[in-house]
């Protein structure tokens, strides 16, 4: 429970951190060099840190809804592991195609607003989800 908690609230922190500095900084480069940069932010987070951060916390999370008992807290916890993984699910379904779709582009100079709207969106959606999945599992029981 603590490993999926504390992972969701890294993972919700580092996608928020994305909305709230990363995304808008990029918005105000040219359009070729706001996608070279995010292809190169998109290569780097595919190294075993955040892979290992990625991946665990989602494992974290299913071992939570597999081992969820009856009891004080249960529903809390298995609500907070589920919206951690619709996150995670949101992630593989919607921002790794975009960010596929952006390594193959050949029209850096005009790709980046139709890129940048949905994946802003769904990075928005993934922050709360995993801020709402930390604070679910993390918080103390009664």
């Amino acid at each position: 429970m603590l490993v999926a908690g504390v992972g969701s609230g890294l993972l919700g922190g580092f996608y928020l951190a994305f909305s709230l500095v990363v995304l808008p900084a990029l918005g105000r480069r040219p359009s070729g060099e706001a996608v070279s940069a995010m292809i190169a932010v998109n290569r780097a987070a595919v190294r075993a840190p955040f892979l290992i951060l990625f991946f665990g916390t989602a494992l974290a999370c299913l071992v939570v809804v597999g081992t969820a008992v009856s009891g004080t807290g249960a529903p809390v916890r298995v609500a907070g592991a589920l919206a951690s993984l619709a996150g995670w699910v949101l992630t593989l379904a919607v921002n790794v195609p975009l960010n596929t779709g952006l390594a193959h582009t050949d029209r850096r100079d005009v790709v980046w607003s139709a890129y940048a709207r949905p994946w802003g969106r769904a990075n928005h959606l993934r922050a709360g989800l995993s801020v709402l999945g930390a604070l679910a599992l993390l918080s103390p029981v009664p």
